[in-house]
């Protein structure tokens, strides 16, 4: 029965610390917040993510439309705990949400905020229009060198390549343009951010990294977002 139209397949929000969501309702990818099960919530705006003393904001102050880092303290124990993700309120009446990255995993070198749910959603689009497969991936920034401005540098390792690499990369732009308002406001005449820079790596780039690593296995994933090179840098110095 399953990969059936008989079985509803429906998500789940849950971890070691506690439960926080399911999916409730068929035909949608947002997940309604339990509010009974021991657990009381803050949320951190993004970018503040990582700031040393960040402030913390109820569910009654959270807005729709932002993304935010979940913190919960539970009967279990755990106080202001930081779960490590970030997640996005569509509505407030119930509190529906999705589930938009990792506090770890995005660029805001420039004030752009580009997280996971940009990335993912720009390279499908890119991929629809040009019949292109992406296997893996890492994008960080390309800092301003004097008075020019920076840019973001995405390796990737296509499953299948697309014909014109500047015409994918084009659409990438593009694509994150339309998601993202503040990246759209960065790549405006180029003020702060320059185009993409994409680089279409050798296949097995990213399995080497991991090795190197000693990282292989299923608990370990390739980092899709940084805010800084240091990813880059690791993989591109590899093929030197």
């Amino acid at each position: 029965l399953l990969g059936s139209e008989k079985v509803d397949f429906l998500e789940i929000y849950n971890a070691s610390e506690g439960f926080f969501g399911l999916q409730n309702e068929r035909g949608s990818e947002e997940l309604l917040l339990m509010l009974d099960y021991g657990i009381f919530y803050e949320f951190i705006p993004l970018e503040h993510a990582n700031d040393e003393n960040p402030k913390a904001y109820s569910l009654e102050e959270v807005k729709t439309g932002k993304n935010y880092a979940v913190v919960i303290s539970t009967t279990a124990g755990l106080w202001r705990y930081k779960l490590g993700d970030t997640v996005r309120f569509s509505s407030r009446y119930p509190y529906r949400f999705r589930i938009t990255g990792r506090t770890r995993h995005f660029i805001n070198a420039f004030g752009e905020e580009v997280i996971i749910d940009n990335a993912e959603n720009a390279l499908r689009i890119a991929c629809e229009k040009t019949g292109a497969r992406v296997k893996e991936y890492t994008a960080g920034p390309v800092y301003m060198n004097g008075s020019g401005s920076g840019a973001h540098e995405w390796l990737i390792e296509f499953e299948k390549a697309p014909e014109d690499l500047e015409y994918f990369a084009e659409m990438l732009d593009n694509a994150l343009k339309a998601l993202n308002s503040d990246y759209e406001a960065k790549r405006y005449h180029d003020m702060s951010l320059k185009k993409p820079i994409l680089r279409a790596m050798p296949p097995g780039t990213f399995y080497r990294w991991l090795e190197k690593k000693g990282k292989l296995g299923g608990q370990n994933k390739v980092p899709r977002l940084a805010n800084d090179r240091r990813y880059l840098d690791e993989i591109l110095g590899q093929q030197a």
